[in-house]
């Protein structure tokens, strides 16, 4: 039986190292306990007038839910589809000082779809912008 608890806590303690939580901005301002250590999403509207670029190849911009918004750094070549006002995932971490530092960056795949993460979040927040994104998000038949 000991062995058999044993096993069990180190099979609990991988999963918690290899989970990736989904957090909208509002979410994760609320949080605290994600800091540094842990690898997260953040999914959200890519807010307008907000996308910088700096000689060092360094994107700047802020991802938004209509209640809170973050900032996120990301160094790298950013999708296609990535433009102001539309909704994203990044993957990274958070730092001390409230930036997001993005790994990856994933962008919609068209005009009318929301990752079901960004538009649960935005729903949260009360600022889903209506019912065609629900239907964008099942299966074609």
């Amino acid at each position: 039986m000991i062995a058999l608890g044993g096993a069990t806590g180190l099979i609990l303690a991988a999963f918690q190292d290899n989970v990736t939580y989904f957090y909208g901005p509002s979410d994760l301002r609320a949080q605290t306990k994600t800091v540094g250590t842990r690898l997260i999403r953040l999914g959200g509207l890519v807010t307008p007038g907000s996308v910088h670029y700096d000689a060092s190849g360094t994107i700047q911009f802020t991802v938004g839910d209509g209640k809170a918004e973050i900032p996120v750094l990301y160094r790298g070549i950013l999708p296609d589809l990535f433009r102001e006002g539309q909704g994203i995932i990044a993957e990274g971490r958070i730092t001390d000082d409230g930036v997001f530092t993005a790994a990856t960056i994933l962008a919609k795949h068209d005009e009318t779809y929301m990752p079901p993460e960004v538009a649960g979040a935005l729903k949260r927040a009360g600022t889903w912008r209506g019912e065609s994104h629900d239907k964008s998000m099942r299966p074609k038949q």
